[in-house]
């Protein structure tokens, strides 16, 4: 802190700086000064002084005693969050928002949320610039393509605000959301405690439902879930593991899967693991077509609404998916954002809670209503 006697005098100084060089005065005088006092410090007449602290004990910059002296009061402003993702579209969208929102009115923070569609570029930087405008801290994105996050990621280096990058790594941001190759190995640890138990071991085919636009997560959990099975079942030959594309949709993830099962003969014991619970969807939607519902066991991943409906059913194939709890998401992210905007040191990388959600704990976890 610079003592009383060193603040600069001003020179043909603005309004602005005449009122930052009374505050400073104010800020760094030994006790509560009066506006004479004020005056002989900062070198600005007293009439002009009298005027500007006046604005400043307004705007809570320094409050004025019985004893008509001035003090410098604790005034900190409220940290302003943006959000930038597609805030519909899914169940784990619209849980991660409003998550968002609401640890942000716990915690006094103001959140700017704002929408684009998964793949539109446009709306996505037209965002960024509202952002940017609003003058926001620290902006958090949620990217599903992620080229899109990188062209984020520059604009924001070049405004030098730092952001989170939620569930796709960026550089330039801190990460968060899932330990993608933890949670595959959790599906796959499952799936192949599945076979052990019902098939007596035996499965012939394990199948990886993949999404072309999420590449970096997309080899991180699939690559787990071959490491989980493999530590339960033992060795798996690459001819028994078939890649299918399903691009993160149900009908695509429905089409390849049927394809799949009319090429592969009807006693044919399939484990599925599919990048998210959307392609396991569609992938359970063919089994059930086929009726094939005996000799395939999928797993998916987020254990969304529409996927633990489908886990409690008696007899589905779908037994189970990876929860990553975006409806805790919010806390979690408000804290780190705080502790980065404070300058805090952070790790690169925080990651959820991950849990495998079966028939055994899907009520107790997510009780029905």
């Amino acid at each position: 802190m610079r003592k009383s006697s060193t603040i600069a005098k001003p020179s043909g100084a603005g309004t602005l700086e005449k009122g930052l060089i009374v505050l400073e005065t104010i800020e760094h005088a030994p006790h509560p000064v009066s506006l004479q006092e004020i005056a002989a410090i900062s070198g600005i007449q007293r009439l002009s002084v009298y005027r500007l602290v006046s604005v400043l004990a307004q705007r809570g910059y320094v409050r004025r005693g019985e004893d008509k002296r001035y003090r410098a009061a604790t005034r900190r402003r409220r940290p302003l969050f943006g959000y930038a993702a597609p805030l519909t579209g899914n169940t784990f969208r619209q849980d991660l928002a409003s998550s968002l929102q609401s640890a942000a009115d716990a915690a006094g923070a103001d959140l700017l949320l704002l929408h684009n569609a998964p793949g539109d570029s446009t709306a996505l930087m037209q965002n960024v610039e509202t952002l940017l405008k609003a003058r926001v801290d620290l902006a958090m994105l949620f990217q599903p393509v992620e080229a899109l996050g990188h062209m984020v990621a520059g604009r924001l280096a070049e405004a030098a605000v730092p952001f989170i990058s939620i569930e796709r790594p960026v550089q330039g941001g801190v990460y968060f959301g899932a330990n993608n190759y933890l949670a595959g190995k959790l599906a796959g640890q499952r799936l192949g405690r599945h076979a052990q138990e019902c098939w007596k071991g035996r499965f012939d085919r394990i199948a990886l439902i993949e999404g072309a636009q999420t590449s970096t997560n997309v080899n991180a959990r699939l690559a787990g879930v071959l490491v989980g099975l493999r530590e339960v079942a033992g060795e798996v030959e690459e001819s028994r593991v078939v890649h299918l594309h399903g691009n993160a949709d149900r009908e695509a993830s429905r089409l390849a899967m049927s394809q799949l099962l009319d090429s592969l003969p009807a006693d044919c014991h399939m484990l599925v693991s599919a990048f998210n619970d959307i392609s396991a969807l569609g992938a359970m939607d063919a089994v059930l077509s086929a009726k094939r519902t005996a000799t395939v066991a999928i797993a998916g991943h987020n254990a969304m609404h529409e996927s633990r409906v489908e886990i409690r059913k008696p007899g589905s194939p779908f037994i189970a998916s990876v929860a990553y709890f975006p409806e805790r998401y919010g806390q979690k992210l408000l804290k780190l954002a705080t502790a980065i905007v404070e300058g805090e040191a952070v790790p690169p990388a925080a990651y959820t809670d991950h849990l495998v959600i079966d028939r055994s704990n899907v009520d107790i976890l997510y009780p029905v209503s």
